[in-house]
This record gives structure tokens, sequence and C-alpha cells, in this order.
């Protein structure tokens, strides 16, 4: 197989505030596997919090060429294996790469993923459209831009319960709320007593990700669920949220790829927890990936790239929240831009 690199500056077509700060652009780094006229394609992007950067992202890719450059013999899972001991660090690019190569690898194979998988796309949920931290007025122009099914709504201010109350003034969609982490515990069961009221369905992740006695206290009487996100990253950390969680949020970023995707999902499945998969404002070729898993997902939150005003790439699309699938065999993207 033959690496290349390709960067990129994601733009936004608003600016994008989470309790955390606010985004304009998102630095992408796009990586590529090549192999007798077949390319398959993966995704990772700069992200502050979890301490990446493009410029990281690639000098690491440039050092390790050697050992990711091998023939694509192995199955997607046995390659993820391979690579583990080299990337453990760096579960961003473990990520793109395990994206790319089960690209290539069910490419060659002329299979769709979900398809290589055994799943069935029927009766898929539908995603949400994620409205971030705003005045009330932008938020509301937000929502009248893009009528949704299911709004995601960032929240992390003085004035969150005012917010979701003008917000459900305008529309009658299911919404759901993202705190990032924001709240403390009293605020948390007081503002899911506020929230049922308003129609909300789950609470993502309201808490500091490693206040699990906290966690433990919002799950007992909180009166929405609550999914994690930041206090489920990876593998080990699912069966932490067992009685702690009602559900998790998987991001393909975090947890190394789709390949440790997947296995979470059938850890969680077994404990009885909701199963979601949610993207972090990638383009096409990150958001096609999270599509295949939507088969055996309860919620999804893949609308990154509709948050863009440049996707580089064509994909999976979504229309009024529906999957579309597109015709391309594996994830199913084409880069637009190949400079």
């Amino acid at each position: 197989m033959k690496l290349i690199i390709r960067t990129y500056k994601l733009q936004l077509k608003h600016p994008f505030t989470i309790s955390r700060g606010t985004r304009t652009e998102i630095p992408s780094i796009i990586v590529e596997f090549q192999e007798n006229g077949i390319s398959g394609f993966g995704e990772a992007t700069e992200n502050a919090y979890y301490k990446t950067t493009v410029e990281q992202l690639k000098a690491e890719l440039i050092q390790k060429r050697e050992i990711v450059e091998i023939s694509s013999t192995k199955t997607p899972e046995e390659y993820w294996d391979y690579l583990l001991p080299h990337f453990k660090d760096s579960m961003f690019l473990l990520c793109a790469l395990d994206e790319a190569y089960t690209d290539l690898y069910t490419r060659q194979k002329g299979l769709k993923l979900f398809e290589y998988w055994g799943f069935e796309v029927k009766n898929l949920p539908q995603s949400n459209y994620t409205i971030g931290i705003d005045t009330i007025e932008n938020m509301v122009l937000k929502m009248k831009e893009m009528p949704w099914p299911i709004y995601k709504i960032k929240l992390g201010t003085k004035n969150d319960i005012e917010i979701v109350t003008e917000l459900r003034k305008q529309t009658d969609a299911v919404f759901r709320i993202d705190a990032n982490c924001s709240w403390t515990v009293t605020e948390t069961i007081k503002n899911s007593i506020e929230l049922q009221k308003l129609g909300v369905e789950f609470i993502e992740q309201p808490l500091a990700p490693t206040n699990w006695k906290g966690a433990k206290i919002v799950f007992d009487n909180s009166y929405l669920p609550i999914i994690a996100d930041e206090s489920c990253l990876v593998e080990n950390d699912v069966e932490k949220c067992y009685n702690h969680f009602h559900g998790i949020n998987i991001k393909l970023l975090k947890c190394g790829g789709l390949t440790p995707a997947r296995r979470m999902l059938d850890i969680a499945k077994s404990l009885g927890l909701k199963t979601m998969v949610g993207c972090m404002t990638e383009s096409s070729v990150g958001i096609s990936c999270i599509a295949h898993l939507a088969p055996i997902l309860e919620y999804v939150d893949m609308d990154g790239a509709l948050l863009l005003k440049n996707d580089v790439a064509s994909g999976v699309k979504l229309e009024n929240g529906t999957i579309i699938f597109s015709n391309i065999s594996g994830i199913g993207v084409e880069l637009l831009s190949k400079k």
C-alpha cells in the first residue's frame, strides 16, 4: 500500500461554540491508502481539548510510514491489532488509518462496509443536527435555516433552561442536550426536571469526565437518560459506564477507529446500555464511516459535514435526518479536492 497524506482547513458555516470555546475552522488530515489502482480514505481532525494538531499528526505519519505501508492481506481487525503498539498514544491517527484500511479492504472486495459486516440498512436512526451556543435569537435563526426532526442543543451557560424554553416555542422536533461537562450534580438533576417538561430526549455528558461519584448520583436521580461522551473514550471505559450512565456516545477518533467502536458497541449492548456514535465536525470522509454503524445504534450524531462551508469529499448524505448511502463501495466516499 502507498500512503498519501493531505491536509485541509474545514471552514464552518457559522462560528461553533460549546462550553469549552468557539471554533470557526477545523484543520483536518485525510489519509489515503492506494493499492492496485484502488484507494481507501480515513480522517483525523485537530482538537485542542485532546491535544492533537494536524502538524503533529502528519509528522508522526511520515515518521512511521514504513510501518503502515504493508500489503493489504490482513483483515481490518488484524491490521488494527498490528498498528496498536505503534499508535497506542495516538488514537486520532489510529482511527484515520483504521478507516482508510477498512475502506480499501472492502472496496477491493467490491462491498460497501455495511455489507462486509453483514448489516441490513433498514429502520436506521435519524441523525440530529447540532445548534451551538449562541444568542437565543441566533440559535433560533440556525434552526430556521436548517429545519430538522432532531436537534442537539449545546448548553453550558447561565440561562440554559431559558434557551431551551425559547427554542421549544419554534419547533416540535426532538431535542437532545449536550452540556459538554459544564454542569454540577445539583444543576444536572434540577435541569433534568425542567428539560423533561420541554420534551428533551436525553442529556449528554453533563459532568466532568472523572466525576464518577457524581455520575452515579445523577444516574440514580435524573429525570432523563444520561449519555456518556467524554467519560467513554476507549474500550476499557464502557464497563465503567454501567450503572453510571444510561448509554454511551462513541467517537471514532477518540476510540481509535471503526474496529474498536464495533467492539465497544457489543460490550455496551451486553450491559444494556443505549448506543450512539457521534462526530467531531469531520468532513464527509469521517461522517460516512459513522453511517455504516447506524444499523446497530439507537442514536446517531453525524451532522459534521453539514456544518461546513467546504466539504472536501462526497459520500453518505443526510436528508432531513435520514441517512442516504452513496453507490460507491467501501465507506462510500470520493475526494473532491486532491491537492
